[in-house]
């Protein structure tokens, strides 16, 4: 399999701060967003962006990926080291360990797979492994698995272990819509469909784990924040024993036209030189549809108008304001007169 550099697809150094990846991961994100850039290289350049920020915007998951080393190149033919291709089912002693090839996950590249199954819906803490709530014994014979103790087997997990933590990027349109928005992620489980005598079993490939694209719809509430968590009871893993865990979903404004914060929305509003000085009217499209608006003469760029109840909903009744920032751009073109008349204003 090919190393990847996560740090050079966000664009950000080794030792970058975690408010430093956020930031150059929602530039990137915003810039290549299906909704905004429809080629094909984008969508792929999308994904990769989604993996490098799975890893880097994770402590656990930066902190395993870094213990490679910081020689590797992009592209390098890499092999997992010792202890990174097996998945590791709990933690402390009496551990129990199952081998499988963690294969692609959801989308995710080999590499990622290679390093991370075991961390996959694991939420914030390694200790809570992405497939608690498997029992071991339940496993037809011929499975390859090794326990250091036989007295500390697993029972069944605390209901917490089988929680979910996903971040979920939404636009102001999401946002701003009264019906529910789809949410797709990846649920991971033990297969139930594993002949007993131990042969090859076509449902799961031989790894005793069924990997599903799971699809819910998620109503948003009002004035939600960034960083704000939304639970779904019971849409987490299943185990052995009809126990369910919750979906926690981390909000995270990504949107390519807006800037969000709280109920308020922030838009570029592009004029000319002349517009700027002269003053002009502006057709804008916002979320309640088109709208004229007056750009005052001598208007510099950065100037905010502020627009009363064209933002997001809020809670209590109404709606936030929409901030139209004007920026003053030059003409791709200009003529041969037009230059002459900036050469006399500049004298």
């Amino acid at each position: 399999m090919k190393y990847k550099d996560y740090y050079e697809t966000l664009g950000v150094k080794r030792d970058a701060t975690d408010s430093e990846i956020k930031s150059a991961y929602r530039k990137l994100a915003r810039k290549y967003h299906p909704d905004v850039n429809k080629t094909k290289e984008a969508e792929e350049k999308f994904k990769e962006i989604n993996e490098a920020y799975e890893v880097l915007g994770d402590k656990q998951k930066r902190q395993r990926y870094d213990s490679l080393g910081s020689n590797w190149q992009s592209g390098a033919d890499y092999t997992p080291p010792p202890g990174f291709e097996n998945f590791n089912f709990g933690s402390g002693q009496g551990y129990q360990q199952f081998n499988f090839n963690a294969g692609n996950m959801g989308g995710f590249s080999e590499f990622f797979s290679s390093l991370f199954g075991d961390m996959m819906g694991a939420g914030a803490s390694s200790s809570r492994g992405g497939f608690s709530g498997f029992d071991f014994d339940d496993f037809p014979q011929g499975r390859t698995y090794s326990k250091r103790t036989s007295a500390n087997r697993r029972t069944s997990p605390k209901p917490e272990d089988l929680d979910i933590t996903k971040t979920l990027n939404v636009t102001a349109k999401d946002l701003f819509s009264t019906e529910p928005i789809t949410v797709k992620f990846n649920d991971m489980r033990k297969c139930t469909q594993c002949p007993p005598n131990g042969g090859f079993c076509s449902a799961c490939g031989g790894t005793g784990i069924i990997n599903e694209t799971k699809s819910i719809k998620v109503k948003l509430p009002k004035e939600v924040k960034e960083g704000q968590k939304v639970r779904l009871k019971g849409e987490g893993k299943t185990d052995a024993y009809g126990q369910k865990g919750d979906l926690y979903l981390i909000i995270t404004p990504c949107d390519s036209e807006y800037e969000i914060k709280g109920c308020d929305l922030t838009k570029e509003v592009e004029i000319t030189p002349p517009e700027a000085v002269l003053g002009c009217q502006k057709d804008i499209k916002t979320l309640h549809g088109n709208i004229g608006i007056k750009i005052p003469p001598m208007t510099s760029s950065g100037k905010i108008l502020r627009l009363k109840n064209l933002g997001l909903p809020k809670k209590s009744g109404g709606y936030g304001n929409l901030n139209a920032k004007v920026k003053i751009v030059l003409p791709e073109k200009l003529t041969q007169k037009q230059i002459d008349l900036y050469k006399q204003l500049g004298k």
